[in-house]
């Protein structure tokens, strides 16, 4: 069944009025309606099919959330929705999950526009990096943006990763091939959790802690 099951998954994680918990077949309805309602918020970063590829047609979200909690309990994945004061307000997923000498992880998120600017984002990925790097035992997380996308840069830049440089064309992502900046952290680097971090960094500012 793979190793995240024996190493914190499934599993829930809170701070404040974040909290992050695996996806649901259930959460069809209240995704739906966020995703629908930010489409235009969203549409920049998302991606999409190229040409020539065999799209098929789109999955339902009942399709993807099985496919997402399949990849769970294979262990290459950790598919969570972010929660603000119980109510579902986007997405963080470590994908590309790799063991043995590498033990590394990709980290996506998405967040609702009518919460942005709370803190709700970098809770919700302190929460997940501390997860990866203090339970589940990786010793890396990647994050990779594009540059036009400041505001999920400066949700990275808060929480202190590392801008390792720039992949031309890397992601095929609304209708183009799309340049990608490449940030990353390794555990040796917050010994003591991101969420540590991420509370001193908005303590210092005086900003919401989601």
């Amino acid at each position: 069944m793979g190793q995240l099951l024996t190493r914190g998954w499934p599993v829930e994680l809170a701070e404040g009025h974040v909290a992050l918990r695996p996806i649901r077949a259930r959460d069809a309805d209240a995704w739906q309606e966020v995703h629908t309602r930010n489409r235009e918020w969203l549409r920049r970063w998302e991606a999409t099919v190229p040409p020539g590829a065999a799209a098929g047609r789109r999955p339902t979200f009942r399709q993807m959330a099985r496919y997402l909690r399949s990849e769970a309990a294979a262990g290459r994945m950790l598919p969570f929705v972010i929660l603000y004061d119980g109510r579902l307000v986007g997405q963080v997923t470590v994908s590309g999950i790799t063991w043995g000498s590498m033990s590394s992880a990709h980290l996506g998120y998405w967040v609702d526009e009518a919460v942005a600017g709370r803190g709700v984002m970098p809770t919700a990925v302190a929460l997940a990096a501390d997860h990866c790097f203090f339970r589940i035992g990786l010793h890396r997380i990647e994050v990779c943006i594009r540059p036009e996308n400041a505001p999920s840069r400066r949700v990275v830049e808060k929480l202190g990763f590392r801008e390792e440089g720039l992949r031309p064309r890397y992601l095929h992502i609304d209708g183009d091939w799309r340049d990608h900046l490449v940030y990353a952290l390794n555990v040796e680097e917050v010994p003591e959790g991101l969420l540590a971090r991420w509370r001193a960094y908005r303590d210092a500012h005086g900003l919401a802690g989601g």
